[in-house]
């Protein structure tokens, strides 16, 4: 892989009205969905549209995501996002994606790890024509994973139906909605302030996809000073293990 400085790509946001919570502060979830729209913005600008996927049967999973909220910002305020892919090995690939005010200070970060898929949906190998473009270097580590440690007592349970507008163009719940299923499980254990902590720092593992009309069952119980998530779907098979961390800093 190039040794070269990685590509990058830019692009400003404007805070919705519907993107802030009752505070008037921006989301978790909504710094992944801009996340996301960079990375297909970025890709599709280097010539890797949904037709050139398409035509080639391969399509991009989302593994695992980190998400830094380092600073409150507003409804309406004005963000600019600057993505680059930071490294990757064989099947997957780490983007790294910064969001900064109007003076330049850095108010959250993602980290989001991508595995490349084929028509079956098994795991295929990066195309070379992608190290030209976007130059990023092997990545030293491993997928991120999020380790959990069951409690013996203190777990809350509760249950849901994916819902029609959870769903993304792949046709399962987008990796956005995970996390807004996160604050939700949260708000519900009588702890909203976590949800809205600054700084504060989701960690998502994605173990399998929802699919539409799914039940999903969750567990969440409090750990190391944050909380901590399982979603299963109705056979038990793992569908994410999450953590929410207020206070915490950037991701890795």
């Amino acid at each position: 892989m190039s040794e070269r400085a990685p590509d990058t790509c830019s692009a400003p946001y404007r805070i919705r009205f519907d993107e802030a919570a009752p505070d008037g502060w921006l989301r978790t979830s909504v710094v992944l969905r801009y996340a996301q729209d960079l990375a297909w913005h970025h890709s599709a600008s280097r010539g890797f549209g949904r037709a050139w996927y398409g035509d080639r049967g391969l399509s991009w999973l989302v593994r695992a995501a980190e998400v830094a909220v380092l600073a409150p910002v507003e409804v309406g305020a004005e963000i600019e996002g600057t993505t680059q892919v930071v490294g990757w090995r064989r099947v997957w690939a780490r983007r790294r994606t910064d969001f900064r005010d109007d003076r330049g200070n850095l108010v959250a970060r993602t980290l989001i790890d991508w595995v490349l898929l084929d028509r079956t949906g098994t795991p295929t190998r990066i195309p070379g024509e992608f190290d030209v473009v976007f130059g990023a270097p092997a990545v030293p580590t491993g997928l991120a994973r999020v380790t959990l440690v069951m409690p013996a007592d203190g777990t809350r349970h509760h249950g849901f139906t994916v819902r029609p507008q959870e769903l993304d163009p792949m046709d399962h719940v987008n990796n956005a909605v995970y996390a807004d299923w996160l604050d939700e499980a949260v708000i519900a254990a009588g702890d909203p302030a976590a949800t809205r902590a600054i700084p504060r720092l989701a960690r998502l593992e994605y173990a399998a996809p929802a699919a539409a009309g799914s039940e999903v069952s969750a567990e969440l119980w409090p750990e190391l000073g944050g909380w901590s998530m399982r979603l299963r779907d109705a056979t038990g098979r793992d569908l994410l293990r999450a953590r929410l961390e207020p206070g915490g800093g950037t991701p890795r």
